[in-house]
């Protein structure tokens, strides 16, 4: 998935009109500390990223240590591209900003429909065209609860919906991409779809926005900044220059071409935790440095704190690209069942089975990031 390698970088800022000049609006999450950022909120949605392959070609940025400062809103100082980690793998950073930046503004929004008592709202990435619907059941005396008792349910609950929305979102990209999905309508970009490093750097970002915005002391920028740079260091992170190797040493194996927009990704990640609630980093083993390191998963979002204060939330996604009916048709086999809407919980599922098989027969085993029963099943059952 590349989310914004079709986009340019936006910095985003508020003018008003002041008498004869203009006066710059300080976004209101830059200077209060991160957890306040819950209850202020964003002035807008995250900017547009540039993205790349995790493959050594012309056009892929590889990063060492040195990942700079984050930018909510766009910065020179921030620094994008893909590191490797002797836990985890490859690592995009664009994707992984990308999530932590959606997964903070969604909680902000989750927290102030919550304390509205709103019932649905909805967004969707700049980049594609899909609008994910939100449903929201309160319980019975919400409204009566004292305006303390809710602002900290309610926090918490949004804590817990952000991310889960972001990482959902996110997939569904994936999704998109691998149906066929151009964000600009010109050059494909399904060798990004599941790369064996998509999922993992999507998931990564989420978590870490948790923990940012429980940072009491440091503005949203410099909390996610930090709770990375610890993150990368727990990881294992590596030179820019063993990214790099590390990528070398797989072409011909695990992709082809030299140059973006050119490259076969024969090697996915199709582990988005349906099994087991947790997605595993593809390893690639070339690291001396690496060559004891087990790898480390995490879990992803999930929404059981809702059911603890008698809340229920239901994501629906409408897709709007020409890759709806393809897609809509692997989620509902009936056509007489068919609707417009894909409800993550019930259809990925499904879906996902269908890429796994569409994997196999189009790359065979080599398409597996890591061991996967299901998948090693599919596979002899097509041959």
């Amino acid at each position: 998935m590349r989310l914004s390698r079709c986009c340019a970088a936006i910095s985003v800022v508020t003018l008003v009109m002041a008498g004869t000049g203009c006066q710059i609006i300080p976004d209101r999450g830059l200077s209060c500390p991160a957890t306040d950022l819950i209850r202020t909120g964003f002035n807008t949605e995250p900017r547009v990223r540039l993205g790349c392959y995790p493959t050594d070609t012309l056009g892929t940025l590889f990063l060492g240590r040195n990942l700079g400062s984050h930018g909510y809103y766009y910065t020179p100082f921030e620094k994008d591209g893909m590191v490797y980690t002797c836990r985890g793998g490859h690592i995009d950073i664009t994707h992984l900003r990308i999530a932590a930046d959606w997964a903070a503004y969604l909680v902000t929004e989750a927290y102030e429909r919550l304390m509205k008592d709103d019932p649905h709202f909805s967004f969707g990435l700049a980049v594609d065209r899909s609008t994910n619907h939100v449903h929201i059941s309160y319980p019975e005396n919400w409204t009566q609860l004292p305006p303390e008792k809710r602002a900290a349910v309610a926090k918490e609950v949004a804590l817990a919906v952000g991310p889960y929305l972001s990482y959902t979102m996110t997939t569904w990209h994936e999704i998109l991409t691998w149906f066929g999905f151009k964000c600009v309508g010109v050059a494909t970009e399904f060798p990004s779809a599941f790369s064996w490093e998509d999922s993992y750097s999507n998931l990564l970002g989420t978590i870490i926005a948790g923990r940012a915005l429980h940072d009491t002391e440091h503005s949203y920028d410099e909390a996610i900044t930090i709770a990375l740079d610890e993150e990368m260091e727990r990881l294992g992170i590596q030179s820019a220059h063993a990214a790099k190797r590390a990528s070398a040493r797989v072409k011909g194996k695990w992709f082809t071409g030299s140059v973006l927009f050119f490259v076969d990704v024969k090697k996915r990640n199709f582990d988005i935790g349906l099994s087991d609630g947790m997605v595993t980093p593809t390893m690639l083993n070339t690291i001396s440095r690496c060559a004891d390191a087990e790898p480390l998963s995490y879990p992803v979002p999930n929404l059981d704190v809702l059911e603890k204060y008698g809340f229920s939330l239901q994501m629906e996604i409408e897709p709007h690209e020409w890759e709806r009916n393809a897609i809509l048709a692997v989620a509902y086999p009936d056509p007489e069942q068919r609707q417009k809407r894909i409800d993550p919980t019930v259809h990925f599922t499904r879906i996902m089975d269908h890429v796994k098989q569409e994997a196999a027969r189009k790359y065979g085993e080599a398409v597996f990031a890591h061991p996967d029963i299901a998948a090693q099943q599919m596979t002899a059952n097509s041959q």
